[in-house]
């Protein structure tokens, strides 16, 4: 990846681009284009809900206002390297989730192409979604957000070394995918979500045996306007979705 499509350190946008050609250099660290994601043999104890045939969204076809938020924290004392940092994010991502996140790789892995299941929790609601592995190599992956998750958007899991110190970030460039979830973030969703990046990231930390640096949030309203034409989206609303999929689990057959 680029400095530009993954700008570890920054502050600036970061939008993953696909790569200029299929001879380009890192060509089999993008996923592959596709109208639709397709989910495979099920983790144990995952639930497929409200991913199989949706498309992957970006900011452009979310709802509310869109932030860039950055998470940085400092490996101090470590001597583990970026790549070594980033393997192990990557092997024991669902483990650094907080409890109400289960993350369920496919067996694949982190790998482009991907998808992770998610049965999660929004402020005690139940939210079964998933998403795709849009990049990946040694030092990063990128996840991408399909149809009736809570933002549309994506993002970017990284690490570099600063002066002999390896740097781990976090960094969303995302809006809320529907007006539903937009009031969602104002009560206090949003607050939810950082506290999540910096659980995943203080886990990092603690799996390097390094405890006690406090995460670096930056956050940044880049557009605060509204997209109405979006405001149908909440036909997808995962979370609306998960709560009649719970409520009906009764009168389903076994």
């Amino acid at each position: 990846m680029t400095n530009e499509d993954n700008p570890v350190g920054t502050q600036r946008a970061a939008s993953p681009a696909s790569p200029a050609s299929p001879a380009s250099r890192d060509a089999a660290n993008w996923a592959r284009k596709s109208d639709s994601l397709k989910v495979g043999a099920l983790p144990a104890g995952a639930v497929s809900l409200n991913v199989e045939g949706r498309q992957v969204v970006g900011p452009l076809q979310g709802f509310g206002r869109l932030w860039q938020k950055t998470y940085r924290l400092r490996l101090e004392g470590c001597a583990a390297t970026p790549e070594q940092v980033v393997a192990a994010w990557k092997a024991h991502f669902p483990e650094f989730q907080p409890p109400q996140n289960r993350f369920f790789p496919s067996v694949a892995g982190v790998s482009p192409g991907e998808v992770v299941l998610i049965n999660a929790s929004l402020q005690g609601m139940p939210v079964q979604t998933g998403v795709m592995v849009l990049y990946a190599d040694e030092v990063s992956f990128t996840l991408m957000t399909p149809q009736g998750h809570p933002e549309s958007g994506w993002v970017t899991f990284s690490a570099e070394d600063v002066g002999g110190c390896t740097v781990c970030q976090v960094q969303s460039m995302a809006r809320a995918n529907d007006p539903i979830y937009e009031l969602g973030f104002a009560l206090g969703g949003s607050a939810a979500q950082e506290a999540i990046w910096r659980h995943v990231l203080t886990s990092l930390a603690a799996h390097h045996g390094v405890t006690g640096q406090l995460v670096q949030l930056d956050k940044q309203c880049v557009d605060r306007r509204l997209q109405w034409r979006q405001a149908g989206n909440i036909r997808h609303n995962a979370a609306i979705r998960s709560m009649l999929y719970a409520i009906s689990r009764p009168f389903r057959r076994p």
